[in-house]
């Protein structure tokens, strides 16, 4: 019977048929076992080459496949309401641009937030992340950006908090307040840029709220100007910055951020080549959001060929969010990457779990497994990796070890 049995992942686990590209580089390639001794790998290697404590418990893996833990690295998953109505007025005509103008979009989703109290969009986000746990989902980002003043997006980011410590996974959290201007803010763009520099975004870094710092640079959001002006606020605070880039348009976001050594650069329909060449210089991750291109019914795809040309790495992520990317399964995400973006599979895999990792700035201890790292990763029980990119809607049942501990069996 499937279920969650939270014990200890403690132990010597065998059996073990490991992914292309799930071990560090300092981790025998032919591994086949590998230890764990209080939540973290202690060992990885051959079965006959084991040496092993007294009484040390035993996991058979029964041939299963090991990859990391996956990593979903672009989420909007806090947020109040749900937006299905416009994606009846887009699939009647109507653009995002025009939704957005004429008070639908992500204003929409700032009113319904903004109204939710902070256990009302715990609960809500909660049951969501579920379907992304169940999947193997071991470390996630999550924005901020539907709040739009401090006392919401504070509300957001707390709830972001919360969810990492109820259901025990690595939480990344993100202050987006340059996502819209809010209602009261209409027609005050500076003024409103003004607020989250000099207000927000200094009391929620000092409240340990904040990671990672992002702006929705477009003709609908902010501009160059505007995201620099966030850009150096975060830098003033020792944050690392990334963006919404190049998604509806070509701003010129990429290579802005690229300058301010962000994490990531996401969506990147539009990026040109002074975008990638930028980006490959300051080592900026580009995070493909399969999921708001197919909802859109975007034609621009990505440069995939010039960035893989580059040695850009490339990340791969759901972008859960009510309006453009409704999705709840980065299984599903690394299908489409492959099928709607030309990805291959490997590229695919690494886009959930070790570029996914460097996107968040958790290189060092997701995304792979080695000695000294923490226990999180899946057990698939499939007959080939492949299977992960090719199903659709059909979930394998995987075993899931997350912060050291056994959350998952089949």
């Amino acid at each position: 019977m499937r279920g969650s049995v939270h014990a200890s992942a403690d132990g010597l686990w065998f059996n073990l048929r490991v992914a292309p590209g799930a071990l560090t580089v300092d981790s025998p390639p032919d591994s086949d076992a590998l230890l764990v001794q209080g939540g973290q790998i202690a060992w990885v290697g051959r079965l006959a080459d084991a040496v092993l404590p007294p009484a040390t418990p035993r996991h058979d893996a029964g041939g299963c496949w090991l990859t990391p833990g996956l990593i979903d690295c672009h989420t909007h998953l806090v947020y109040g309401g749900q937006r299905a109505n416009e994606f009846a007025l887009r699939l009647a005509g109507a653009s995002y641009e025009e939704v957005a103008r004429a008070g639908g979009g992500i204003v929409s989703s700032v009113r319904a937030t903004r109204e939710a109290s902070e256990d009302e969009l715990l609960a809500s986000a909660s049951a969501r992340l579920q379907s992304l746990l169940a999947e193997g989902v071991c470390a996630i980002e999550i924005k901020s950006g539907y709040g739009l003043s401090l006392a919401h997006e504070r509300k957001q980011l707390r709830v972001a908090r919360r969810l990492g410590e109820l259901h025990g996974l690595t939480v990344r959290t993100t202050f987006l307040g340059a996502h819209a201007l809010p209602p009261e803010y209409a027609g005050r763009s500076a003024d409103y840029v003004d607020l989250v520099c000099r207000e927000m975004l200094p009391a929620l870094a000092a409240e340990g709220l904040v990671d990672a710092v992002d702006v929705f640079c477009e003709r609908i959001a902010f501009s160059l100007a505007e995201t620099e002006q966030v850009f150096q606020a975060a830098q003033a605070l020792g944050l690392p910055v990334k963006l919404h880039a190049e998604q509806l348009s070509d701003m010129g976001g990429a290579a802005l951020a690229a300058r301010y050594g962000a994490l990531s650069c996401d969506h990147i329909e539009h990026l040109s080549a002074e975008g990638i060449a930028a980006m490959r210089r300051s080592g900026t991750v580009a995070v493909l959001l399969p999921g708001a291109f197919y909802t859109l019914r975007d034609t621009q795809v990505p440069p995939i060929q010039a960035l893989r040309e580059a040695g850009v790495p490339m990340a791969v992520s759901t972008d859960h969010n009510p309006g453009t990317s409704p999705a709840l399964s980065l299984l599903l995400m690394v299908n489409m990457a492959c099928t709607l973006f030309r990805l291959t599979v490997p590229e695919a895999l690494a886009g959930v779990t070790r570029h996914a990792a460097q996107a968040l700035g958790l290189q060092d201890s997701h995304g792979q497994l080695g000695p000294g790292r923490p226990a999180n990763w899946v057990l698939w029980p499939v007959g080939e990796v492949a299977e992960l990119a090719y199903w659709l809607g059909q979930r394998p049942r995987p075993t899931v070890v997350r912060q050291g501990r056994i959350t998952q069996t089949p």
